[in-house]
């Protein structure tokens, strides 16, 4: 069937109208009328072909919110009029060990991407929520609590997991100490969620102005790296740091000293190669990791606990005529903090 939706047909061109063609539901699918549709910085590298493997035309979306419109015959999970949401991930070979371990996104098959990608025959090009509808397995459909607003919940699909993952990894519990660098998309949800589990978060920022903001979301601390020695009064204080700056001119390395022996640096930016010395990792056993969305059990899980806390992102809808706009003032960090797409006006 066709969807209405907006694709990027170029790497230089704008967004603009344009129809998708959705596979009808089998027995096992869910149908959904999309609602909203957050946009993630990933968006833009894929729109622009920034990592040079992108295919067009290109119908970006990965934070999806929408209203079940109908079920196949074996679909038990969820039914329609329910509201529901859609991540980084719409199915996976789901036979693997990291399947079975409850993380498809490391799927050894390769997941199947909400966009640009495929589906599993690897032949059916997948297309994302800036779109009015998708069709998607029911396994990989996640339930959104009544609790939560549906536009503010949509960039839980993505930034909320992103962080709330590596904080459940690494047990973060009341008492913990931990540091979130950069206050963004990420870093505000990374806050809420820290402060949720609670641990006595720092903030770790360049701006003074955000102060204020970090202090409201929950941080007890907050600390304007661009200060001279600013890290040297933070010299093996945290349990665990999340650093969520995606920017080709940062460096991670510096955050090393602020660690307690044994403490963990996650890196869940893309950033510029850092040069780690080994006698930084040595002395006290430090680690450097990474962490990648999670599995859909995991995202269940992190929905539910945001659910419980009353946990959403901060963010401003915009319609489909303003995306542009919307991409020019992500790459300048004007937003706070993050846009969602209302899929009514495609």
């Amino acid at each position: 069937m066709k969807t209405a939706a907006y694709a990027a047909t170029a790497a230089d061109r704008p967004l603009a109208p344009f129809a998708v063609e959705r596979r009808e539901p089998g027995p096992r699918d869910v149908a959904i009328d999309i609602l909203y549709c957050g946009l993630c910085h990933s968006d833009i590298m894929q729109v622009r072909n920034e990592l040079g493997r992108s295919r067009y035309p290109l119908v970006p979306g990965h934070e999806i919110v929408g209203r079940v419109a109908h079920v196949g015959a074996e679909v038990t999970r969820v039914k329609a009029g329910d509201i529901v949401g859609v991540g980084g991930m719409v199915d996976s070979c789901r036979e693997c060990f990291y399947c079975h371990q409850g993380h498809e996104q490391f799927c050894q098959k390769g997941a199947a991407s909400t966009y640009n990608g495929t589906e599993m025959d690897r032949k059916t090009v997948t297309y994302g929520g800036y779109s009015k509808h998708i069709v998607v397995t029911e396994a990989f459909v996640l339930k959104i609590p009544s609790s939560l607003d549906p536009a503010a919940a949509a960039p839980l699909l993505c930034a909320g997991i992103t962080t709330y993952s590596p904080l459940r990894q690494w047990n973060v519990k009341p008492g913990d100490r931990v540091g979130v660098v950069g206050l963004g998309g990420l870093g505000h949800l990374a806050v809420k969620i820290a402060a949720a589990m609670g641990a006595e978060v720092t903030m770790l920022s360049t701006s003074r102005a955000k102060e204020a903001d970090a202090q409201r979301l929950g941080a007890r601390h907050f600390v304007l790296t661009t200060e001279p020695d600013a890290l040297d009064g933070l010299a093996f204080r945290f349990d665990l740091v999340l650093d969520t700056v995606a920017s080709p001119q940062h460096d991670y390395a510096p955050y090393l000293g602020t660690l307690k022996p044994f403490g963990t640096l996650v890196v869940l930016g893309l950033t510029a190669p850092s040069a780690v010395s080994g006698l930084s990792l040595i002395m006290g056993n430090k680690r450097v990791a990474g962490s990648a969305i999670g599995g859909i059990r995991e995202n269940q899980e992190m929905l539910d606990f945001c659910g419980e806390h009353g946990i959403v992102a901060d963010i401003e809808t915009i319609s489909a005529a303003g995306i542009e706009d919307a991409y020019a003032r992500m790459i300048r960090n004007d937003v706070r903090y993050r846009f969602v797409l209302d899929a009514a006006t495609i």
